[in-house]
């Protein structure tokens, strides 16, 4: 004999309060707590072992509708599915389905966000947001993460392979990294239509058969004693600013950025902590008697914390400020960067220091051996002499003046 169903009215389930469980029958329940709630629950047997699967609080579920749902996870039954793992692939469908609605713009957003701690330098920051933001989201950004295929990228780099063959490099790498990111979040599965080798590099030529070598301008050495001359000639803070970028071979950022505490002008030395450096690595650099003559006249005149400090109070000088110089020393053919290129043409050509003395004085990586058995030596005091052998040539004529002028008989 069939086990009677539909033993409850709506009634008697609004007007249940004692805890304890209620049969409707077709193992459809309510189920009261202790606390006084009211649920619906499903009870069957799989493999032998007592299921129960929630179908709802009656507050909201009603009655007519309780049975429905029992109806429908008997039916699976019926089909030998568990209506539970069923219920759970279809929630897991519709989150999936709502995570590949995510925008890419929306990961790309994320993904900054989540490594910005590892990026010390906030322009690098600036440089992620503005080469997608204006390249990639105008053709996708809008678009779920998942959407993004090989056409899209293709119809972002293929407008600037050629002419700019640099950012959009950069940009591919950059988009690459976003979708990974996204796939690993389970926002988008395949392959990724960004990736290069083996994939990309079938469509694109190689970027560096697609453009010439852009070096920085740069100064010939025999050049730089006069330049030198000239420079010192120049009133501000930029050209006392350029004058030691020059002298320490040093790069833009880490001169612009230098703080009062780096420095100890006892020793003559000047330690940039590692996450001012490009290569995340702390770097000393030999201060020559001529830079730290700079450095020992900017003292007297301190303001705040840094060594070179801009218009803006507490902000240091903009990068900008030393192309300025050039530009009124009529060498607006000339970059502050290109500076380092005219020391190491100089150190390759007028000494004979070691290749890997002058690359550690650039801050250049090295390989991890060379720089382990340098390091047992005498780098450091390499570099010192390197140094001072440098800005003695930068300031010869400079001091040949000065030395004329002091020796002229006076008028």
């Amino acid at each position: 004999m069939a086990r009677p169903s539909n033993r409850l009215s709506a009634v008697q389930v609004r007007n249940l309060s004692q805890p304890g469980l209620y049969h409707d029958g077709g193992g459809l329940y309510v189920q009261v707590s202790a606390g006084g709630t009211k649920s619906w629950i499903y009870k069957y047997m799989l493999d032998g072992r007592a299921r129960e699967m929630g179908l709802g609080p009656t507050s909201l579920i009603s009655l007519g509708e309780a049975r429905t749902r029992a109806i429908e996870a008997r039916k699976l039954r019926l089909d030998g599915v568990d209506p539970i793992e069923a219920r759970k692939v279809k929630r897991d469908a519709v989150r999936l389905e709502a995570a590949r609605s995510v925008t890419f713009d929306a990961c790309a957003a994320a993904y900054i966000d989540a490594h910005k701690t590892a990026w010390h330098n906030a322009k690098h920051q600036d440089q992620w947001r503005n080469t997608l933001r204006t390249y990639a989201s105008p053709v996708f950004g809008d678009l779920p993460v998942q959407a993004v295929d090989v056409g899209l990228v293709m119809k972002v780099l293929e407008p600037i392979w050629h002419d700019k063959a640099e950012t959009a490099s950069r940009l591919r790498g950059r988009v690459e990294a976003v979708l990974d990111w996204a796939t690993v979040r389970g926002y988008r599965t395949g392959e990724n239509p960004a990736r290069w080798r083996g994939h990309l590099d079938k469509l694109l030529p190689a970027r560096g058969k697609v453009r010439k070598v852009e070096h920085h301008a740069a100064l010939p050495y025999r050049d730089v004693p006069a330049f030198i001359t000239g420079l010192r000639g120049q009133e501000g803070i930029a050209a006392r600013a350029l004058e030691f970028l020059i002298l320490t071979a040093a790069r833009t950022g880490e001169v612009i950025g230098a703080r009062w505490d780096e420095f100890d002008l006892d020793d003559r030395l000047w330690t940039i902590p590692a996450t001012r450096m490009k290569a995340g690595k702390e770097h000393r650099v030999p201060v020559s008697a001529s830079a730290a003559t700079i450095i020992g006249k900017l003292k007297k005149l301190r303001i705040g914390e840094f060594v070179f400090p801009g218009q803006k109070l507490r902000q240091p000088l903009s990068n900008m400020a030393m192309l300025k110089v050039l530009e009124r020393m009529g060498r607006g053919d000339l970059t502050a960067h290109g500076f380092r290129s005219t020391f190491r043409d100089w150190a390759a050509e007028q000494t004979n220091v070691a290749h890997e003395v002058a690359e550690m004085a650039l801050a250049h990586t090295v390989s991890d051996k060379v720089e382990a058995a340098y390091r047992r030596g005498d780098l450091f005091e390499k570099r010192r002499e390197l140094m001072e052998d440098w800005a003695r040539y930068c300031c010869k004529e400079a001091s040949a003046r000065k030395a004329m002028a002091l020796a002229a008989p006076a008028a």
